[in-house]
């Protein structure tokens, strides 16, 4: 095997030689080069994804930061049924799964 890679150009129709872009109309027809375009897009978004999530936290992990203590407390109250919530869910999510296995 030569190495030797003819792609068509989808745009313009020009077959090209071993290139990631056409000679003709410039346009990407590395199939390799748009799959590691589109996989650092990705990474790029779960980035973004994670410093929004850092630089934005949910209304109970703001209260129980803020500097008046009326509203930490409200803030841990809420973070409290929060949890306590997710606990009875997650209990109940067991339960039905062992009584469904049997």
């Amino acid at each position: 095997m030569s190495g030797k890679r003819i792609i068509k150009c989808p745009n313009c129709g020009v077959f090209n030689t071993n290139k990631e872009y056409c000679e003709n109309c410039n346009a990407l027809i590395s199939h390799q080069k748009k799959r590691e375009i589109k996989e650092a897009a990705v990474k790029q978004a779960q980035v973004d994804e994670a410093i929004h999530k850092l630089e934005n936290p949910n209304l109970a992990e703001r209260l129980k930061k803020h500097p008046f203590f009326l509203y930490k407390i409200i803030g841990w109250v809420l973070y409290s049924a929060i949890i306590t919530v997710s606990a009875i869910g997650a209990g109940l999510a067991w339960f039905i799964a062992m009584v469904a296995a049997g």
